[in-house]
């Protein structure tokens, strides 16, 4: 088991300290660096030499509003590179194309509420299978075909349902005409009339011999209790009927709607819009509200931009919008591409493609028009692709190119960006030549460090990598030195030192690091080879203390952590004491007792262990008052002669 790091901290008298310990106000070197490596750690990109870094802007929008709707639009790189897809494509503008588009109008007119004499139905019905023969409809005009033809069939069952109640509130009305008569009329053969009232006296109640009325006939047959069960059960099929009716009409309009939903989402605009006029024409009792959930995020989409519940009828409304919008924006875009306004012009096809992707303005778009903003798009990316890399020599050429083909490209920040980089890359190398020469090598590798940051591909640092080249081995030997310094791999500076001690004399900054270095390192493998000897005759938990005494004094070392780690096993049950016994120590309320008695463990199982010894005199101090100095001191006596383990 490994050592607990509680465990350490009872070795007192140890002053915490590191194999080199850096001067006051020098950082020490963090904890789990590389050690047995030369490899380079990864720099941190440095700062700009403003103060913040050029913002990048992205040519692509994350959403579009239509409306006042706000329509996501999903992953810019995948906008961006379906963008790109569309302007590489030639324009729909073949036979097929043209046929179709011509039959998506005639199907919007035959149906359209100012279609002379009336919309019909039923002839936009049979066109659209044709329209759906066509590849860039996917489809979706015979998915409509099948929603209205759902929706009628679904008509023809509720009509069917409406003439069924009909039907039996017919026999109903009968039955009840034929009970009333019966329940006034009928009465048992052979059954006298009523007598006439009895004088007075009440003789003629006795001799009348008139008699009640026959439980077999009228109002007390069972035929008229049947017509009476019969019609409590046309009454409950009627609004069994009724609620089926109203039931099947919500399902079906669901599921229609569900489709106008998807379409508008995928901006099939033209789509929408005949779905919208054909639910008109199949369901014209007025109720257009979508079905849909009011937490969903539909329903945010329009109750949040417009404070309304969304309907067919605005579904419709957001769609004509949006076809009108995409005709403006490729207007607006043939406008500025005359005039030269190519930067704009980039932004308005971009919006009207988020837009409406499928609409005629822009899959008719000429092809050598898309070209031009397919390479100007591909211009601006890399630019900024080269600002972000700070390659100032390619995003010069490129700005410069830019700024050529559009009269409106927008060059302020990144000609400004681009002087301010290159002027701070063109001073840290003067002044690191200028170092140099003063033999401040430190200076000079830190000011071409910086340059070479802001402006990597700077031509003037081969100038200064020429002037460099005598002295290099000395310059490399010494900045090796300093990175395996900042990195704490003082290993690696142990075996590399005779390359070193020369290339840092006459430093005494540097030489006083490199002797405590060499110090430490030879006192951690003295001790390292003390504790083998010990593990070769058996002695573990020797060892074991010897090497966690001198780990605390140096915890970045990683040979003497992995001798520790290989002898942790063999000497758990030591260690296991030792912790335990801290355990109580630090423990509130301490267990001083507690303690005492693991720590006389430890002691038990190493005898000669300073740790548990240590730990015994101070639990001892605790137990003992200080008036009792006597006392004390006997019972450490008599604590001296417990029997100890042989070990």
């Amino acid at each position: 088991m490994k050592t607990s790091f509680p465990l350490l901290l009872l070795v007192s008298g140890m002053a915490y300290g590191q194999v080199y310990t850096p001067p006051a106000g020098q950082p020490a070197a963090q904890p789990g660096a590389p050690t047995d490596t030369v490899t380079s750690p990864k720099q941190k990109p440095a700062p700009g030499p403003f103060g913040q870094e050029i913002p990048m802007l992205d040519p692509s929008a994350e959403t579009i509003t239509v409306g006042g709707v706000t329509i996501p639009l999903g992953d810019n790189r995948l906008l961006k590179a379906r963008f790109e897809k569309y302007l590489s494509q030639p324009p729909e503008g073949d036979e097929a194309t043209l046929e179709y588009r011509k039959t998506i109008a005639t199907i919007l007119a035959t149906v359209s509420p100012f279609h002379k004499p009336s919309p019909n139905l039923y002839d936009a019905f049979t066109l659209l299978p044709r329209a759906a023969t066509y590849p860039g409809d996917a489809n979706i005009c015979s998915t409509l075909a099948e929603a209205v033809y759902m929706a009628m069939l679904s008509k023809q069952d509720i009509a069917g349902l409406k003439r069924l109640n009909e039907s039996i509130e017919i026999e109903k009305k009968a039955i009840e005409s034929e009970s009333d008569w019966a329940a006034r009329h009928e009465k048992a053969p052979g059954v006298a009339a009523p007598a006439a009232p009895a004088g007075k006296g009440g003789k003629g109640a006795q001799g009348g011999g008139a008699v009640g009325a026959n439980p077999g006939a009228g109002m007390q047959s069972l035929k008229y209790a049947d017509a009476l069960r019969r019609i409590a059960e046309i009454e409950a099929l009627k609004k069994a009927n009724i609620l089926r009716t109203e039931a099947q009409t919500i399902k079906t309009k669901a599921q229609y709607q569900v489709n106008m939903v998807l379409w508008f989402m995928q901006r099939r605009f033209e789509h929408v819009i005949m779905a919208a006029r054909f639910y008109n024409q199949v369901w014209k009792d007025g109720d257009t509200t979508l079905r849909i959930d009011k937490g969903s995020d539909v329903a945010k989409l329009f109750s949040e931009s417009m404070g309304v519940s969304p309907t067919v009828s605005s579904l419709d409304s957001l769609s004509n919008e949006a076809v009108r919008e995409a005709d403006k924006y490729i207007e607006a875009f043939n406008l500025m591409l005359i005039r030269g306004e190519l930067h704009s012009a980039s932004q308005r096809l971009m919006e009207a493609f988020a837009v409406g992707e499928y609409l005629a303005p822009v899959a008719t778009l000429p092809l050598e028009k898309k070209l031009k903003v397919l390479t100007y798009t591909r211009d601006l990316n890399e630019v900024y692709g080269a600002l972000q890399a700070h390659d100032f020599t390619k995003a010069k050429t490129l700005a410069e190119r830019l700024k050529a083909s559009a009269k409106d490209f927008p060059s302020s920040k990144m000609d400004g960006a681009i002087s301010g980089y290159s002027l701070a890359s063109d001073l840290a190398i003067e002044e690191a030549k200028a170092h140099l020469l003063a033999r401040e090598s430190d200076k000079a590798a830190e000011k071409i460090r910086a340059a070479t940051e802001i402006w990597p591909t700077n031509p003037k640092l081969e100038e200064f990598r020429d002037m460099i080249k005598k002295g290099q081995p000395v310059l490399t030997a010494r900045n090796d030195f300093d990175r395996l310094l900042s990195e704490g791999n003082y290993r690696e500076i142990a075996k590399r030192q005779y390359e070193f001690a020369p290339s840092i004399a006459g430093d005494a900054k540097r030489e006083d690091a490199f002797k405590q270095i060499m110090t430490n390192l030879t006192k951690i493998e003295a001790a390292l080879g003390k504790a083998t000897e010990f593990g070769k005759v058996g002695q573990n938990y020797a060892a074991w203390e010897q090497l966690a005494a001198l780990r605390e004094q140096f915890p970045d070392d990683p040979k003497l952590g992995r001798e520790l780690e290989l002898l942790a096993p063999k000497v758990a049950d030591f260690t296991k004491a030792l912790d335990r016994a801290h355990q109580f120590e630090i423990r509130t309320p301490k267990q001083t007792g507690t303690a005492l008695a693991w720590y006389l463990k430890a002691r038990g199982i190493y005898s000669r262990s300073d740790l548990a010894e240590i730990g015994i005199k101070r639990m001892l101090d605790e137990i003992i008052p200080d008036d009792a100095a006597d006392t004390a001191g006997s019972t450490a006596d008599s604590s001296d002669k417990l029997p100890r383990d042989s070990n």
